[in-house]
């Protein structure tokens, strides 16, 4: 399969102010997906890059199998954008930006903008300064998606959505990775990727930390374990247990975290007389946490990480 997205060590600096630095992704085509990190963590400048919007400071981009810079115009055909800070004009209709749009694009009359219209219930005859945020993120939708693109570059898209819509754009996401094409989601909502994307990469200071599929990241990340005891117990055994890190300890109530093998911890919990255990996964909520924390490294070597060139 090839790749839709390409990066080496693509690098954005302001001054003495590094954005992104030493970025290197490979992104196959017909998928979602996932570029994680909060605020301020290089994201959209990333995503500038991209689209040629921003040239790098160091390293290289292709897109769709071209050039950023030497053929941005033809890959400005190719891919449908939504940016996180999208901009309308205040006093034209949702109509009137979708028309412009339309007529720029060269398109016919493609039933695929009226269903699209429809199906996001897109206020299209009023104002854009009288519409709410979620309304006019709705036409950004319309106008990222009408020309039915091979490569979506969305920005934070769900922004300002009610759930019931946010759900609805994710079904518009599998459909469009079902025909073969590609979405690049750019995103903090954690709980979106996580239903959407197929592969994910967290990015910390600019820096790529961790590139692999939510499958493996969830299976790398620590299970949650909380265990009530028949009395209060000395967690020092637990503590002393290898990938073993008790997190709360209230009386007869445990909390741990375990990475890789649980038997001999739970050996250890069938000791001390357990009435009740519960285990279960961390969600990308707290793996992407755990990236965050101080002096924070993954959680396994089974994780493609930024620092060897993937």
């Amino acid at each position: 399969m090839s790749s839709a997205i390409e990066t080496v060590g693509l690098s954005k600096h302001y001054g003495s102010r590094v954005a992104v630095d030493q970025l290197s992704l490979r992104i196959e085509a017909g998928q979602v997906f996932g570029f994680l990190g909060p605020n301020g963590a290089g994201k959209s400048t990333t995503i500038r890059m991209l689209l040629a919007l921003q040239r790098p400071t160091r390293g290289s981009a292709t897109v769709l199998g071209l050039d950023t810079t030497a053929r941005s115009v033809e890959l400005h055909r190719r891919v449908g954008y939504l940016p996180g800070d999208l901009a309308l004009y205040p006093r034209l209709t949702g109509r009137q930006h979708i028309d412009w749009f339309r007529e720029a694009r060269g398109l016919a009359d493609d039933p695929l903008i009226g269903e699209l219209i429809e199906r996001f219930q897109v206020v299209v005859d009023r104002q854009v300064h009288k519409l709410s945020k979620g309304n006019r993120q709705k036409i950004g939708i319309v106008l990222a998606f009408m020309h039915r693109p091979e490569l979506l570059i969305l920005d934070e898209p769900t922004s300002g959505l009610d759930p019931l819509v946010q759900r609805e754009f994710g079904n518009l996401l599998r459909e469009t990775v079902g025909e073969g094409r590609t979405v690049f989601l750019s995103s903090h909502e954690l709980d979106e990727v996580q239903r959407v994307a197929d592969e994910i990469a967290i990015i910390k200071d600019g820096r790529l930390v961790a590139q692999d599929s939510v499958e493996r990241l969830r299976a790398a990340s620590p299970r949650k374990l909380e265990v009530h005891f028949r009395r209060p117990v000395d967690p020092a055994s637990l503590r002393a247990c290898p990938g073993v890190k008790v997190t709360t300890v209230d009386g007869a109530y445990v909390a741990l975290d375990v990475i890789g093998d649980i038997g001999p911890a739970l050996k250890l919990i069938a000791d001390d007389d357990p009435v009740d255990l519960s285990a279960r996964p961390a969600d990308l909520d707290e793996l992407f946490l755990s990236y965050y924390q101080p002096g924070a490294t993954p959680h396994s070597d089974t994780l493609r990480s930024g620092s060897d060139g993937h």
